[in-house]
Order: C-alpha cells, then structure tokens, then sequence
C-alpha cells in the first residue's frame, strides 16, 4: 500500500482507473494529491421550524427513522457570487468535480488544504472508497469567534490523496458498507439525500440493546475461523 504521486495519478488517469468531470486543470495537480474545487451547491442546518405549535428550534435525531427531517437548506449560488462562513458556523459544501474511483485497488483520502486551515476554516477528513462514483459533500467549519470567511465557488478548498489497495476489490465487494449498501453513491451536487443506516442496527440501538447487536453479528475470530477450517479439512490418506 503506498501513496500515488503526481505521475501515478497521471497515469491511473490515463488508464482509466480514476476520473474527474470536469476535468482536472493544471493548477489541481500536486506533487502527491489533486486539490478539489468548490462547488455551486452549499447546504446550511436549520435551526428553527414552523408549524401547528409555531415556532420551534429544531430538534434533530439522526436515528429517528420513522420519518425523515428535512435539516438542512441547500443554496444554488451563481456564477460570481460568494458564500460568507459566519463564525462558528457549520455548512456542506458539494465538490465542483465528480470523481471516478474506477478501480478496485485505489482509495482516496480527504483532507484540507493547509491554506485553507490557515484561514480558519476546518474541514473533517474523510475516506473515498473504491469505486466510488459522484460528488463529494465536504463538512466546513468556521473555526474563528468573530471573523466571516469568504468562500468562492471553484476555489481550491480541499485536496485528495490516492492509495494503492493490497488487494482488489471487486466493484460487488466495494459496494458493501457493513450489512448495507453505500449511502451517497452517484450523489449528485446539487442534491443531499440523508439516509439511514440499517433499520435493524439502530432499532437495537434506539432500544439500547447493544449486547444483542453485537452477539447476533458478531466477526468470527481468526482462532475461530481456523477451528472451523481444520474441522472442513479431509484426514489425511494412511
């Protein structure tokens, strides 16, 4: 397992193996990673609802999944307008770029840009698995007290570094995220779709049967797994 550098990822590129629409410019090209640009899309928690009661702050439970809270407001800028980070605020952004990941022995890892730290604002890092296709949500963070950040769309905010896999996994294989399929695949940018994890795992949860959980999918150990082997295995011949 090693970290692509530029010629490498030139090469997955050509290849085949890894993609951006649109495409990458010259100036994303790094010597170990590919800087991400912002996109037009930008989603904003809501803090506040109105219905029969009136006005109420907004409670969020991300295992409630009985019904589906719509929390966030999402913003369409257009072309030459900005987004201003207010301090302390927390927003998604969406990518600018689609990304590819076509093989099944690459992964991408997120991080900020260290310019983009050094402006104040945080960004969680976060791991692209392979055969990965569609936008990337980026989490934002204004990490200043009394300072409002300026966010261009098509600036360059975060960046991806690529790894080589030690084994390869099919696109099947890739596409099983414990006992579910992967949530945000295909995501589009202009469109944030929450979805659950598995009904089973947080009704458990919600009912604070973690025990239960556990022992009912527990991972077989590798002793046990190696008993079990041993059991499979024919004598041998005299």
């Amino acid at each position: 397992m090693g970290i692509l550098t530029r010629n490498e990822i030139l090469s997955a590129i050509n290849k085949g193996e890894l993609a951006f629409e649109p495409g990458l410019d010259q100036f994303q090209l790094q010597p170990a990673a590919i800087d991400i640009r912002v996109g037009m899309n930008f989603f904003i928690p809501k803090v506040w609802s109105f219905g029969e009661e009136g006005r109420t702050g907004l409670n969020t439970d991300h295992l409630d999944n009985e019904k589906k809270n719509e929390v966030l407001d999402s913003l369409h800028l257009k072309p030459g307008q900005t987004f201003e980070l207010l301090p302390g605020e927390f927003i998604l952004i969406s990518t600018l770029e689609k990304i590819y990941l076509k093989s099944g022995g690459l992964v991408a890892i997120l991080y900020p840009r260290s310019s983009t730290t050094r402006r104040g604002i945080s960004i969680e890092s976060g791991v692209i698995d392979p055969h990965y296709e569609g936008s990337l949500m980026i989490p934002v963070f204004n990490m200043t007290r009394t300072q409002k950040i300026k966010i261009y769309p098509g600036e360059r905010i975060a960046q991806l570094v690529f790894s080589t896999t030690e084994s390869v996994l099919s696109k099947e294989e890739s596409l099983n995220h414990g006992l579910a399929k992967p949530k945000y695949q295909g995501v589009q940018g202009y469109q944030l779709d929450y979805k659950f994890d598995p009904h089973e795992e947080i009704n458990l949860i919600k009912n604070g049967q973690i025990e239960k959980l556990k022992k009912n999918h527990l991972i077989a150990h590798k002793e046990e797994a190696k008993d079990d082997d041993e059991k499979n295995q024919l004598p041998l011949s005299a």
